[in-house]
C-alpha cells in the first residue's frame, strides 16, 4: 500500500463519492479508481460497492478507512517533525477566517508564540467552509473562525470567545446614529472586508438580512481599508465592535442602530479528534480560553519593547 492509494481511499470514504474525491485531490476519476483497484487486489477485499443511495462499505473497507486515516496522519506528522528537528524548531500552522485573522489573531499569536523561543507560527486566511478539508489533509494543525454546524465526528469544535458585529458610518453620513430601515440600507454603498466573500459568518449574515444588492457591495483586501472609506462618509460597513470602540468614543465612527444590523457570534477552534495530534496545537486550544489570551485578542498582546518576538509568517490564501 502506498500513501497515494491510502489518501485516495480515505478521501472517497470521507466524501462518499469517487467524483468528489477526484475533485478535492485534483486528479481524474480514473486515477482515483486505479488506486482503489490496486488496494482491492492487494487486500483481496472489494472495500465498497455502489448502491442507489451511495457507497456501501464492506467490514474490511471500514477497517481500512480507520487505519488509512491513522497511517496518513502518522506520515504527515513524521515529515513535519523530522523537518522541525533538523531546524531545531517547532512549527504551528493556523488557518483563520479573515475577520478573526485581522482583528483578533495578531495579539493572540504574538502572545502565544512569545512563550517559546523555538516556535514558529504560520497563519493563513481561508474560507471557513474549507477548514475541515485543510485539517484532514494536514495542511494546517488548527483552524479558528466562526462556529459552524454539521461537523463530522473526526473534528473537535471548541468555542472560546463571543464577539459582536455592528454596522457603522462616518459622523456626517445621513444615516449616522439613526435606526435605519432595510430599504434605506439597501440603497447605501457597503464597504466590506474579505469576510464578505464567504458564505458563513457574521458579515454574510448581515448582508443577507438586509438583502444588500451585489452592485452596492465594495469588497476591499482588508476590513481596515473598508473602514477608512466609511470614515470619509462614503457608505456604511459592518465591523467587530471591540475593534472600533475607540473610534466610536471619539466620534470618528457612528453606530447605526437596528436589530438586523447586529450579529452576535462565537469564535471557535477546530482540530482533528485523534491520538497523537500535534501537542503545540493542543497547547493553543487550551491557551485561547485563558484571560491573558482574551485580553490579547481584544486589546493586543501588551508586549514590552525589547521582548523577544518569534517568527510569525502570515500568508493569504484564496
Amino acid at each position: 500500500m502506498t500513501p497515494t492509494q491510502l489518501r485516495a481511499f480515505a478521501t472517497v470514504v470521507r466524501l462518499g463519492s469517487v467524483k468528489l474525491a477526484a475533485g478535492e485531490l485534483e486528479v481524474s476519476e480514473a486515477a482515483v479508481s486505479l488506486h482503489i483497484g490496486q488496494l482491492r487486489r492487494e487486500l483481496g477485499d472489494q472495500l465498497f460497492t455502489r448502491t442507489a443511495s451511495g457507497l456501501a462499505f464492506t467490514p474490511g473497507g471500514l477497517r481500512l478507512a480507520s487505519r488509512a486515516a491513522e497511517m496518513l496522519s502518522l506520515q504527515e506528522r513524521t515529515i513535519v517533525e523530522v523537518g522541525q528537528a533538523a531546524r531545531g524548531r517547532r512549527l504551528l500552522r493556523v488557518a483563520a477566517s479573515s475577520l478573526f485573522a485581522e482583528y483578533a489573531a495578531p495579539g493572540l499569536i504574538e502572545l502565544f508564540a512569545g512563550r517559546a523561543a523555538d516556535l514558529d507560527v504560520e497563519l493563513s486566511v481561508h474560507d471557513p467552509r474549507k477548514f475541515g478539508a485543510l485539517l484532514h489533509s494536514r495542511a494546517v494543525d488548527v483552524a479558528i473562525g466562526p462556529r459552524t454546524g454539521n461537523l463530522d465526528e473526526s473534528l473537535a469544535c471548541r468555542p472560546f470567545l463571543n464577539y459582536q458585529v455592528i454596522v457603522v458610518s462616518g459622523p456626517d453620513h445621513p444615516l449616522a446614529g439613526l435606526d435605519a430601515g432595510a430599504h434605506q440600507l439597501r440603497e447605501e454603498t457597503w464597504q466590506l472586508g474579505p469576510s464578505a466573500a464567504a458564505d458563513i459568518g457574521a458579515v454574510p449574515a448581515i448582508l443577507r438580512r438586509v438583502s444588500v444588492p451585489e452592485e452596492h457591495q465594495r469588497i476591499f483586501q482588508s476590513h481596515a481599508a473598508a473602514l477608512e472609506e466609511v470614515k470619509r462618509n462614503h457608505g456604511v460597513a459592518p465591523t467587530v465592535s471591540f475593534a472600533v470602540a475607540r473610534d466610536l468614543a471619539t466620534g470618528r465612527l457612528v453606530h447605526i442602530a437596528g436589530r438586523a444590523l447586529r450579529y452576535d457570534g462565537v469564535w471557535a477552534t477546530l482540530t482533528l479528534v485523534e491520538r497523537g495530534a500535534p501537542s503545540v496545537a493542543a497547547e493553543l486550544v487550551r491557551f485561547v480560553t485563558t484571560p491573558r489570551a482574551t485580553q490579547a485578542m481584544l486589546r493586543g498582546p501588551g508586549v514590552s519593547p525589547g521582548r523577544f518576538r518569534p517568527s510569525i509568517h502570515v500568508t493569504l490564501w484564496s
